[in-house]
């Protein structure tokens, strides 16, 4: 088939692939921040793509303020300071160990700083179908036993479900935004012993408690309890890596 429908039917393929290896590239630092990128014919040649797929590759790493276009000048990485560095799909296009350390500091003070007072929040406007979310999300950590992708999975839809919970607008962004980036943190330490695993789904249990109680005073402690261990698990991590 050829024509408009035959690109159609192939850019939903073709347009992922070079987005993330175009994003890959850049977070990477192999086009560093400042850097002109390569010109459109040699981005088509690199990638094995039309100068059409290139250019709205672009468009969309320009509208997450990864690169800068300016007419007659060419393509340059932008600013760091100028990424949308919570955005989800950033994220996710951060190749295997590239994501910078710095963000997961910033993601465990976001935390510890909004958490729990989602919580507390949590526990005075979370319905019924918001509290059994939760509680099902915690016995899907306690039930996934050694497989860590399982644990990690239930534990990022208890958070995701809590910020929901807080009924705040703002909250309820700031979880979205932080989700992908939860990904990686909890991927990250995911490799705790079991005693440490068997900690974590214990105080999450807390929390549990604490918002079937109504009781926002324990779940804000419950979740400073939470964040606590997640920064030491970070910590625990940062130190395994180094030796």
């Amino acid at each position: 088939m050829t024509g408009p429908t035959a690109t159609k039917v192939q850019r939903p393929r073709v347009m992922p692939d070079v987005v993330r290896a175009l994003a890959g590239d850049i977070l990477s630092g192999r086009h560093a921040p400042g850097v002109m990128l390569p010109r459109e014919p040699d981005l088509c040649a690199e990638y094995g793509v039309s100068r059409t797929v290139i250019r709205e590759a672009l468009k969309m790493l320009g509208a997450k303020g990864l690169i800068v276009t300016r007419s007659r000048v060419g393509t340059q990485v932008a600013d760091p300071d100028l990424w949308n560095i919570l955005d989800p799909q950033i994220i996710e296009w951060h190749p295997p160990g590239t994501l910078d350390q710095r963000l997961f500091d910033s993601i465990l003070e976001t935390r510890m700083g909004i958490e729990p007072l989602v919580a507390e929040l949590a526990a005075k406007r979370a319905t019924l179908t918001e509290l059994a979310a939760i509680e099902s999300a915690w016995q899907g950590m306690q039930t996934a036993g050694a497989d860590i992708e399982l644990f990690t999975r239930f534990d990022i839809a208890f958070h995701r479900t809590l910020y929901t919970a807080s009924h705040n607008a703002v909250f309820r962004q700031i979880g979205s935004l932080i989700e992908a980036a939860l990904t990686f943190t909890i991927t990250t330490t995911a490799t705790m012993s079991p005693d440490e695993r068997a900690e974590a789904i214990r105080v999450h249990k807390e929390l549990c408690e604490a918002l079937r109680l109504r009781d926002p005073q324990a779940a804000r402690q419950a979740a400073e309890h939470i964040v606590a261990l997640a920064a030491r698990d970070l910590a625990l991590t940062k130190k395994r890596a180094a030796v």
